[in-house]
């Protein structure tokens, strides 16, 4: 049986990338239909969504035309998931505090299916603190939010902000009705972002780790069907809807979260980037600058990849990371071994599209006796091919 997908589409500039999303799921043998408020019609005529989707693109919630006289009800009962894409500051304000005040809004308030949300704004009009709780507050109210990305905005800004990828939204909704779920039975255990050692109360020694290719297995593994936690270093970035996440600071924070936790763990990823070194003294208050050189004692902090090679158990499968600038494979390999890994993702700083703060990824899958080299790829792309390597790692098969 086709799955129901109900498209509102509001009035900002990416409405018209919702006309190619209709496209998309359609190929994918799904039954869509589109509603819109009257300002997403200033950007694309409601025409184009009916011819797109095959069905009448609603627009009025009192439409003299319409034969339903309560279309809101009849759609928000037709559908197996509600998507607002894109949706406006001021249609999620909406939303989340119960406000229904055209068809748009109506019928999101009667649905009773999924409800997800794909926002995109002007970069401060997403960072403002009022977006940010309503975004808080659409998290807690159970709906998915399909985080915009960072990039060049229609007003000529820069910043986060700009809509989603379609496709990776198609693939999304996509996988949301698959009804094989590998890792549903699957307790996965992922580190993610920097951590932080404090040189006094001021100053600390961290690095650039935005902590994106951690939350990005995390919620690949949600989608999974797993139960997952994230041990999470200092970052900038919204919490994954249904994952557990610990947040702490230091790397001995994150050791001992990771021995209690480990023990729990079918699947551990250690995606985060773990100082080596942090200071032998924390100074109780801030160091004077002089014009005198200072020297900072540093001493090792626990190498928490290896000591979970070390206790790993039986039927665990652990995945770590490398990050190296010269003689990457054979640095990595010599770590995959060294750390008794199942699986380590090794990539070059120096590489274009890899490394910190992007979204996009270059890597090499890396196990004791195998080398497979990948092209460029999505961090989210990634992080689903990192858990399903894992699952074939446990079922016994080879990475190539």
């Amino acid at each position: 049986m086709k799955k129901h997908i109900l498209i509102g589409v509001t009035g900002g500039i990416a409405a018209y990338k919702a006309c190619d999303l209709v496209s998309q799921l359609k190929k994918q043998d799904m039954e869509v239909r589109v509603m819109m408020t009257s300002h997403a019609a200033e950007f694309v005529s409601p025409l184009t969504f009916t011819t797109l989707s095959s069905h009448p693109c609603e627009v009025d919630l009192f439409d003299p035309s319409n034969p339903d006289p309560i279309a809101h009800i009849s759609l928000a009962k037709w559908a197996d998931l509600v998507l607002l894409i894109p949706c406006t500051a001021n249609v999620l304000a909406k939303v989340v505090h119960g406000i229904s005040d055209d068809l748009v809004t109506t019928t999101f308030l009667a649905c009773t299916c999924p409800k997800w949300i794909a926002p995109a704004m002007n970069v401060h009009m997403y960072e403002n603190p009022v977006t940010q709780n309503n975004l808080k507050l659409a998290r807690e109210l159970g709906y998915q939010i399909i985080e915009p990305v960072v990039g060049h905005l229609a007003c000529d800004d820069t910043g986060k902000g700009k809509l989603a990828d379609i496709y990776t939204v198609r693939d999304m909704i996509v996988r949301s009705f698959q009804q094989e779920k590998p890792l549903s039975n699957k307790k996965v255990l992922i580190t993610a972002g920097p951590t932080q050692e404090a040189i006094d109360p001021v100053r600390f020694i961290s690095n650039h780790s935005s902590g994106k290719q951690g939350y990005a297995i995390a919620k690949a593994a949600k989608e999974l069907g797993a139960d997952v936690t994230l041990v999470s270093g200092p970052v900038s970035l919204p919490p994954v809807d249904g994952v557990h996440t610990i947040s702490v600071t230091t790397a001995l924070d994150m050791f001992e979260v990771m021995k209690e936790e480990a023990q729990k763990a079918d699947y551990i990823v250690m995606a985060a980037a773990v100082a080596d070194y942090r200071p032998a003294k924390v100074a109780s208050d801030k160091i004077k600058k002089t014009k005198e050189e200072t020297q900072i004692e540093m001493v090792p902090n626990p190498d928490i990849l290896a000591w979970i090679g070390q206790h790993k158990q039986e039927n665990q499968i652990v995945c770590g990371f490398a990050m190296e600038t010269k003689d990457l494979d054979k640095n990595a390999q010599e770590k995959c071994i060294r750390k008794n890994c199942d699986l380590l993702i090794a990539n070059n700083l120096k590489v274009e599209g890899a490394g910190f703060q992007t979204d996009t990824n270059v890597v090499t899958l890396v196990s004791k006796n195998t080398l497979k080299h990948l092209p460029k790829c999505t961090k989210e792309e990634l992080g689903f091919l990192i858990l399903r390597t894992m699952k074939e790692i446990e079922e016994g098969k080879s990475l190539c």
